[in-house]
């Protein structure tokens, strides 16, 4: 098997109610990482270091496979990701916890965060909430974000992220910037 075909496998057997649902995700984040180039802004991606995740207590564990291989961290190249994006890696459920990535912001003076990704309700939730408690303003991209599950997805979307922000469709979020 290919590497990119193992890659984007490694990706899918993680999360995705499916393939076209991933696979919609995955070009819906990379328009608006080139509509946000385009207008000068820096494109965030987010990979999660599948090898040392944080393991904590908990009495639901995260069902991550062992030994998953270091190819499933990585960022797929459907994802579009162009020399000077930045990529954040973390070890847990957000992206806030324990990354560069508050800082970044911060100092390039961003004001709201604009968030597509899998798993719905745990990656882009979680770090939507940590976005909303650090102050910024959030846009959650739903047709820019996938879950194993549709039922918890539509329930993000429906009773969660209305709370911490703002839902906008892809072509919502680009027409906006202008």
């Amino acid at each position: 098997m290919s590497r990119k075909r193992e890659r984007v496998r490694a990706a899918r057997s993680c999360c995705g109610t499916g393939r076209a649902a991933f696979d919609e995700s995955e070009e819906k984040g990379a328009a608006l990482a080139k509509a946000f180039r385009e207008k000068g802004a820096t494109a965030v991606y987010v990979r999660v270091d599948l090898s040392d995740f944080l393991d904590l207590p908990v009495d639901l564990p995260h069902g991550l496979p062992a030994n998953l291989p270091a190819i499933a961290s990585e960022i797929v190249p459907q994802a579009g990701v162009q020399p000077g994006d930045l990529i954040i890696t973390k070890r847990h459920w957000g992206a806030f916890s324990g990354t560069e990535l508050e800082d970044h912001l911060r100092k390039v003076g961003v004001k709201t965060v604009v968030i597509g990704g899998i798993a719905t309700n745990v990656g882009v939730e979680t770090t939507a909430r940590n976005a909303a408690g650090l102050g910024f303003a959030v846009v959650t991209v739903e047709d820019a974000c996938t879950d194993r599950d549709a039922a918890v997805h539509h329930t993000s979307f429906e009773k969660i992220f209305p709370r911490l922000g703002r839902v906008r469709k892809t072509a919502e979020v680009i027409e906006a910037l202008g």
